[in-house]
């Protein structure tokens, strides 16, 4: 049973109930997912590339018709009502547009489509040429600035418009640690005033830092709903092993260490690395150092440590190759 908003009685500005999705009538890049999202609240998508993230977007943002299930975006029906659902939305999306225009014109066409009066544009314009940096080049083309420099504009021009709701889809790609933080801080500062943050992300440090609960999707379903610090307790305070060996010993070694922890710990593999989830570390370390040496394989790195947000996400997800499932 998925969990509830940590904003109880909030009212929901968005609800999916059992939701499914297939572009070929065949497979379902959307499968019986349902959640709610409270007004004010930062909503984190976390999964694979393929999971479904990007489809759930597009349904939520109108750009595709679920093929069923109920979904209300601010109290509208998108197969019916989408144009006020678009007329009170904000998306920052992968792609890039008005590359032909220098970078404040692009903020303040993009504030014009969007029928701001033009002297609130013009106030728009210099508040987010001075928030997100772009002083340098602002009457450069957007054609001629880098890749980071073109996403900060992006992102930066969709606060040219008022809005209830704002779609993020990895909208920190390509941006230095200090424009990072900058904008993730510019979107907490705009929760503040109310307004509701729908954010897809790789970046599990950023989902950390600003998302209120978060959902891990996998092959088109939910399979984990919670605030970060419950999915965090997810495993009931156990700790963390990370460790390496060479490449070629780690075929022989992490299934003989499965063998040997048994139920006692949750082991996930990629390549040479190996991470354990376990109640007693220090049994934990006798095993590995104990094995390691009846094998006569060369620990490369072994060190403890507590359970973050992506220890939650790889254990949640279950990627090829572990050498056990999730318990």
């Amino acid at each position: 049973m998925l969990s509830p908003s940590r904003f109880p009685g909030g009212e929901p500005v968005i609800s999916a109930e059992r939701i499914r999705h297939s572009y070929d009538g065949r497979k379902f890049a959307l499968d019986d997912v349902s959640f709610s999202v409270a007004r004010g609240e930062v909503f984190g998508l976390l999964g694979r590339n393929g999971a479904g993230k990007s489809t759930l977007i597009k349904a939520m943002t109108t750009l595709i018709q679920p093929t069923s299930g109920t979904l209300r975006i601010l109290g509208h029906d998108p197969r019916r009502e989408g144009r006020k659902i678009r007329d009170r939305i904000g998306v920052v999306q992968q792609g890039e547009s008005f590359e032909f225009a220098s970078v404040e014109t692009n903020l303040d066409l993009y504030g014009f489509l969007w029928r701001v009066p033009r002297t609130v544009r013009k106030q728009r314009v210099e508040a987010l040429i001075d928030r997100f940096g772009l002083g340098e080049f602002r009457r450069r083309r957007s054609f001629d600035i880098s890749g980071g420099q073109k996403r900060r504009v992006q992102v930066a021009r969709e606060f040219m418009h008022d809005m209830d709701i704002l779609f993020l889809d990895e909208p920190t790609l390509g941006l230095d640690v200090l424009m990072r933080r900058v904008l993730l801080d510019s979107i907490r500062s705009e929760v503040q005033r109310g307004l509701t943050v729908v954010f897809t992300t790789h970046n599990l440090e950023e989902a950390d830092y600003l998302c209120d609960r978060i959902a891990v999707i996998e092959e088109g379903r939910i399979i984990a709903l919670d605030t970060v610090d419950n999915l965090k307790r997810l495993y009931g305070g156990k700790k963390t092993i990370d460790l390496t060996v060479s490449a070629s010993d780690a075929g022989r070694f992490f299934p003989a260490l499965g063998a040997a922890c048994g139920a006692s710990a949750s082991i996930t593999t990629h390549g040479n690395a190996a991470v354990l989830l376990v109640e007693d570390p220090k049994e934990a370390l006798v095993t590995i150092v104990g094995l390691s040496q009846r094998l006569g394989v060369q620990l490369e790195w072994l060190t403890i440590r507590q359970n973050t947000l992506e220890d939650v996400f790889l254990r949640s997800i279950a990627p090829p190759g572990g050498a056990n499932g999730p318990s």
